[in-house]
């Protein structure tokens, strides 16, 4: 099926040959196209109980938002979790739950979805933004060079189902005594070293959002093993959580409204289950691509993102970097037209919020009032410009994309290899 050393850009469907796929991709929502008749009976369920509301209904129905939580803390080998809203509203709670405020400065990665650095920017603190290296997660070199007296917090972010390098961050906070709030949107179940992400810093938070690995539509999950955190986080999330949670009112902190309903933890409950399995058919999927464009990816130079351990990933991405951002862009193209769903990670005319450079609210310092605003209670002075991460924006700009979907079956393996290949050899 791989193409001859003799192929020419001629055998491309971009220049008018057959697609060597013959139908698209999968939508990539691996937890919402799994969704049937489980997903049905539990919403059912609470429909049926009238119990729509976490703490009461009318009648004696347990509440799935409360089982979600333990579901969820059990799985992830932590001892305490709340669930909230969305995976925003985690990185919120998290970072109140930490003692993140006005003042301080929180290290975030170029290479995330803006919420990592607007949840900072809520918090009332100011996002630093770092480099990402060659597995487009945090640098800890750069991490290092961006702590100041006012830094308060790491945020890692396991971006594209990836795990950062946790030991390294860890080694870094305890250092400079700061806390490490883990963003694990888009890593749900996965893994560094045998541990689960989202479990290795002073608090961990995830998504449920319908593009992530599991999905309740929207919703998140908040994870510590600290007690305080946990009590600091519960308070943020709902102004009545923690007098049902014994917190005495000696203690009490005056919170907002994050609270998951009993729909969303119905659909969440069932979709933990399926966790394991999506990871385990990603990963098998991923696998057997890397390893079928790997020759050809050899001979053109071509590198994978490095993965700090390639057994915890997520596997919901195959990332490559070839040798300039125009590559990239023909590359994505001509993948494109063989059915392949590429992408390329950066450019500078098309709007990302995935990159920092198109976090144009933040980048210019906006605030709601002319009074208001982290920036204004900055105690140095904060300067951003869209050329600051010039290795992130680099690494990004030669970078090409393509998801891994679990539906992907056998015979779409093989042809997207094919594809690929084809691809690789004469465009590369």
């Amino acid at each position: 099926m791989y193409p001859s050393p003799e192929a020419s850009e001629h055998a491309l469907a971009i220049h008018g040959a057959p697609p060597a796929k013959r139908r698209p991709d999968p939508p990539m929502f691996p937890g919402g196209m799994a969704i049937d008749q489980e997903e049905e009976e539990a919403v059912l369920e609470v429909l049926r109980s009238k119990r729509l509301f976490r703490y009461y209904g009318p009648g004696d129905t347990p509440s799935k938002v409360e089982a979600l939580e333990q579901a969820f803390a059990q799985f992830m080998g932590v001892r305490y979790s709340v669930a909230v809203t969305s995976g925003t509203a985690a990185l919120t709670c998290g970072l109140h739950g930490i003692g993140v405020g006005p003042g301080d400065e929180v290290i975030v990665p170029a290479y995330t979805w803006i919420a990592s650095a607007a949840a900072v920017v809520s918090a009332g603190a100011i996002p630093i933004v770092a480099e990402v290296d060659d597995t487009l997660l945090l640098d800890p070199a750069d991490v290092e060079a961006k702590i100041t007296p006012y830094t308060r917090a790491i945020m890692p972010v396991h971006m594209r189902g990836a795990p950062c390098p946790m030991d390294e961050i860890l080694a870094i906070a305890r250092k400079h005594n700061l806390q490490v709030i883990e963003d694990t949107a888009q890593a749900d179940g996965a893994s560094y070293r045998g541990q689960r992400l989202g479990t290795f810093g002073d608090v961990g938070c995830f998504s449920l959002q319908f593009n992530k690995i599991i999905t309740s539509g929207e919703g998140g999950m908040v994870v510590t093993n600290d007690q305080e955190v946990w009590k600091r986080a519960l308070m943020y999330h709902d102004v009545i959580a923690p007098q049902r949670a014994g917190i005495p009112t000696e203690e009490l902190l005056c919170g907002t409204n994050y609270r998951m309903p009993e729909l969303l933890g119905a659909v969440g409950l069932v979709q933990l289950r399926r966790l394991d399995g999506l990871l385990a058919a990603m990963r098998a999927r991923k696998q057997m691509i890397q390893a079928g464009m790997a020759d050809v990816a050899r001979r053109k130079g071509i590198t994978f993102r490095r993965l700090t351990d390639p057994e915890g990933d997520a596997a919901i991405a195959l990332i490559f970097f070839v040798d300039t951002p125009e590559t990239a862009q023909r590359v994505a193209k001509a993948l494109q037209a063989e059915n392949i769903g590429a992408s390329t990670l950066y450019h500078p005319d098309h709007l990302d919020y995935h990159v920092y450079a198109h976090w144009v609210p933040i980048l210019e310092q906006r605030t709601w009032t002319p009074s208001g605003g982290p920036w204004r209670n900055a105690r140095r002075e904060i300067r951003y410009h869209k050329d600051m991460c010039p290795r992130s924006l680099e690494l990004l700009g030669r970078a090409v994309h393509l998801n891994v979907s679990p539906l992907l079956t056998n015979e779409d393996v093989e042809e997207t290899i094919e594809g690929l290949n084809r691809v690789l050899h004469a465009l590369a």
